[in-house]
């Protein structure tokens, strides 16, 4: 990583900083562990627009505590980038209300090969769905559903 620069791991009301994939990219792409690195992988999650042959209206991400939350992301992400031997993890997670398309989750990883890469990117996917304590409420034409972690 460049010295004095953090990497991109955060909770993010919406509308108060805005990222992309590529965002992300493009900082793990200045890591100083660049040159013995070969692959990079990106997730989005986004609001689909029908569930369960319902329309979604709009969907609300929540959490009680952001400041444990966003300690318990970095957890994940510093026991992930270990156990696969990655060079670097970058997350947004983004709070607040949202619409059909909008961007959800973003996750990028920089590792020396595409098996292990790949494994780590999975597993922030399903550590952050399950792990953290996120409450989901989805408005649709049929009603309101909350879902909460792991949902």
């Amino acid at each position: 990583m460049i010295k004095g620069e953090k990497m991109v791991v955060k909770l993010v009301k919406k509308g108060d900083e805005i990222y992309n994939t590529g965002d992300l990219v493009q900082k793990l792409k200045k890591n100083d562990k660049i040159d013995t690195t070969g692959a990079i992988f990106t997730f989005e999650g986004f609001v689909r627009g029908f569930e369960d042959d319902s329309k979604i209206k709009d969907l609300s991400l929540s959490t009680p505590d952001i400041d444990k939350t966003q300690k318990e992301l970095e957890e994940i992400v510093n026991d992930v980038e270990t156990k696969y031997s990655v060079e670097e993890i970058s997350v947004v997670h983004y709070l607040g209300k949202f619409y059909t398309g909008d961007s959800l989750f973003l996750v990028a990883v920089l590792g020396g090969h595409r098996e292990d890469t790949l494994r780590a990117l999975q597993e922030v996917i399903e550590r952050v769905k399950f792990d953290l304590d996120f409450k989901k409420e989805e408005v649709s034409d049929s009603g309101t559903k909350v879902i909460l972690a792991g949902g």
